[in-house]
């Protein structure tokens, strides 16, 4: 039979009926909410990846090892979470990414609150937070790549857009929200946070178990095979979401060093103004992406607009001889990638096919990965060139995106 889907008005698009006499409704409300929780736990972690480095006398790249250890599994799994997605359905591959991941993050919690009251030796406890961090990253892939999928299987192309940006903006609140909560209950206890970040995804576990649609059919059959990684349909997409996460990755890395060099700040002011640009960040990405489920506008043209924003205000940046104008180029290069950073899931998923969904959604969120893992390593390298010579290259990248149209003999 074949299904109809309609979008429900009354609940701002958050619910999807379907056809299908006695189907679960479909909503987005408990995929933005994992979205949030595990958003929110990776970045709590990584905000107290320092101080507890410190307390443990780990060295600064021991700590940077753990924290890249958990980007390097997100895209080595990325790609099997969305094909196992297609093969098995969304719903169980969900409730496995987000039960390993409450799992991991609870054992990685352990080991910290084990290290820090000296039961174990620092190498120990390192090998421990690589370990963990590595379990971690590689279950929380399974949260956007299926999610989008799902997604994908539930809203009308041309909803999908806004659909992939209420997922967007839960997880730019968690990264607003989760190092605020870090930093204001860091100072009494280092692993108070952890601990409140390792209980959300076990609410979210159960949320989810209740509330995801139960379809009971795999989506794609042992015949079909999933588009490769270079399947041309996916090529610009997934090139989009690779800089783009690039230039987000390296934008936030040399901040810090930056606001020292420019400006001629003393560490601690450093540190006072690359927070509050980050901050400037968290909230230009919820409001642009609140923009895209309000304009609905189709997402290549929200593609080269929002580029076009980016890499303007990523080419301020490097006039910006005040904190004030550092904090405004920030935000403004910030809500061009929230208008973006869903449509390039939106653009990918109109690009194939209901069965090759998830292998999609794998690729796309494969490139961000590593967009994440090779931007602050190419930043902090060219930085040591010139200070100004990151910004102008991710403004560089994001302008050659703005003519550059999708191939549709390839669809």
């Amino acid at each position: 039979m074949k299904r109809s889907m309609q979008i429900s008005e009354a609940t701002g698009d958050d619910r999807v009926g379907a056809g299908d006499p006695g189907a679960t409704p479909f909503s987005l409300k408990p995929l933005m909410f994992q979205s949030f929780v595990c958003t929110m736990a990776m970045m709590t972690f990584t905000a107290l990846a320092g101080p507890i480095g410190r307390s443990l006398g780990l060295a600064p790249w021991n700590m940077g090892l753990a924290v890249t250890a958990g980007g390097i599994a997100w895209i080595l799994t990325a790609r099997a979470w969305g094909n196992a997605s297609d093969r098995h359905g969304r719903r169980p591959v969900l409730l496995s990414g987000l039960g390993g991941f409450a799992i991991a993050y609870a054992g990685l919690c352990l080991i910290t609150a084990l290290a820090l009251e000296d039961r174990m030796p620092a190498l120990m406890a390192l090998a421990g937070l690589v370990i963990g961090r590595t379990l971690t990253g590689g279950f929380f892939s399974a949260v956007p790549t299926a999610g989008a999928a799902m997604i994908a299987d539930h809203v009308p192309p041309d909803r999908r857009t806004a659909a992939m940006g209420a997922l967007g903006m839960a997880s730019a609140s968690a990264m607003v929200i989760g190092p605020a909560v870090a930093g204001l209950v860091a100072p009494y206890d280092l692993v108070l946070p952890l601990l409140v970040a390792a209980a959300l995804p076990v609410v979210a576990f159960a949320a989810s178990w209740s509330f995801l649609p139960r379809t009971g059919k795999p989506i794609r059959s042992v015949a079909q095979q999933p588009p490769p990684l270079t399947d041309p349909r996916l090529r610009r997409p997934a090139v989009v979401a690779f800089v783009s996460m690039l230039a987000v990755a390296t934008a936030q890395m040399v901040i810090g060093f930056y606001a020292l060099d420019r400006l001629g700040l003393s560490p601690q002011e450093g540190a006072r103004v690359a927070g509050i640009a980050l901050a400037c960040v968290g909230v230009a990405l919820i409001l642009g992406q609140t923009m895209v489920r309000v304009l609905r506008w189709p997402p290549e043209f929200l593609i080269r607009l929002g580029a076009a924003i980016a890499a303007l205000a990523f080419f301020g940046v490097a006039f910006a001889t005040t904190a004030i104008l550092l904090y405004l180029c920030y935000f403004v290069a910030a809500a061009g990638m929230g208008l973006l950073w869903p449509s390039v899931s939106a653009l990918a998923a109109n690009a194939v096919q209901p069965h090759e969904q998830g292998a999609a959604a794998g690729t796309i969120t494969t490139a961000q990965g590593l967009g994440s893992v090779i931007g602050p390593l190419l930043g902090t390298t060219i930085y040591s060139v010139a200070i100004t010579a990151p910004y102008m290259l991710i403004a560089l990248l994001l302008a050659v995106l703005i003519p550059w149209r999708i191939d549709r003999s390839a669809n």
